[in-house]
């Protein structure tokens, strides 16, 4: 397999979500280590980061594997954001290579969750069998059963905070939960909004997200309401001293919020939309790489 290959199947510029995902939880954690005391380890962090990127491989790869399998990949309407990135049915990738890459990534992930549960503690584990659940089983089954976007929220979003935080103090807390909440729901949101160009092509595979299974416009106001709350739960939190004053940076990414929100309703004309799709896109990434920041200035001051 060419670099060009795996980079279009593993769809490379999205795997900046798993970096950032790992620099949160360790930026909780190390914000714990200074204001309580306890452990930071930065090698765990860069290991947990390096882990997160190959399960985001993982997903990605199984989710094109599995499109070609049903041959949704030859329907979808593509877009920057969405619609897969035609590298099987273009045959720049082969299916066997999707299949063998999607395969070697979770063997590389599993040795990796092994030392953690050894070093850090058992715990570690249902966490772990959750999220490697959520990658085998979201496009052959997750996908059919309805509001499958709950799975990337937890899976791609809340459960990989909790376990790098988990990595440095070998427990969850439930400042560390506070914490990864927004990431839930932006992941979810990134999932959601990136569905709707696929609807007709997704109805052919049997599959029910909440596009589909809402319609398009409770859709859009479900999103616009989820993308709210993410803003809301912020200012709360910090109201309640649960996170540190300094991830109010967070709300700096609202402007691009309420663009995609706009757009989430322009779901029918695809040059109003998919700005939409790139103004979310900012959203999920920027939104959480501020509010890390801000619990490293929260650490430092």
């Amino acid at each position: 397999m060419k670099f060009k290959g795996f980079m279009m199947i593993a769809r490379g510029p999205f795997l900046l979500l798993a970096l950032i995902l790992g620099f949160l939880g360790a930026s909780v954690a190390w914000y714990e280590s200074q204001e309580f005391g306890g452990d930071f380890n930065l090698g765990y962090a860069f290991l947990t980061g390096f882990g997160l990127i190959v399960a985001h491989i993982s997903v990605n790869v199984w989710n094109e594997y599995f499109d070609y399998r049903s041959k949704i990949d030859f329907k979808t309407r593509k877009t920057p954001f969405s619609g897969g990135s035609g590298a099987i049915p273009s045959g720049i990738v082969t299916p066997g290579q999707a299949l063998w890459l999607g395969i070697i990534s979770l063997i590389i992930i599993i040795p990796i969750g092994i030392f953690f549960t050894v070093v850090k503690g058992w715990l570690l584990l249902p966490l772990l069998v959750i999220a490697i659940g959520c990658i085998l089983l979201y496009t052959p089954f997750i996908l059919k059963i309805g509001y499958p976007e709950w799975a990337a929220g937890l899976g791609l979003g809340l459960l990989p905070i909790l376990g790098a935080y988990f990595v440095h103090t070998g427990e969850y807390t439930f400042s560390a939960l506070i914490a990864s909440v927004p990431s839930g729901l932006l992941v979810h949101n990134l999932l959601l909004l990136n569905e709707f160009p696929d609807v007709e092509a997704d109805k052919t595979g049997n599959r029910r997200t909440l596009p589909i299974f809402i319609g398009k416009k409770r859709a859009a106001i479900f999103y616009s309401v989820t993308t709210v709350i993410v803003y809301l739960w912020i200012i709360a939190t910090v109201i309640t001293g649960d996170m540190p004053v300094f991830t109010l940076l967070g709300l700096l990414t609202f402007p691009l919020a309420f663009r995609a929100i706009e757009g989430a309703f322009k779901y029918d004309d695809m040059s109003k939309f998919v700005p939409a799709q790139a103004n979310n896109v900012l959203v999920v990434l920027l939104t959480q790489l501020l509010i890390g920041i801000g619990y490293i200035l929260g650490g430092v001051f």
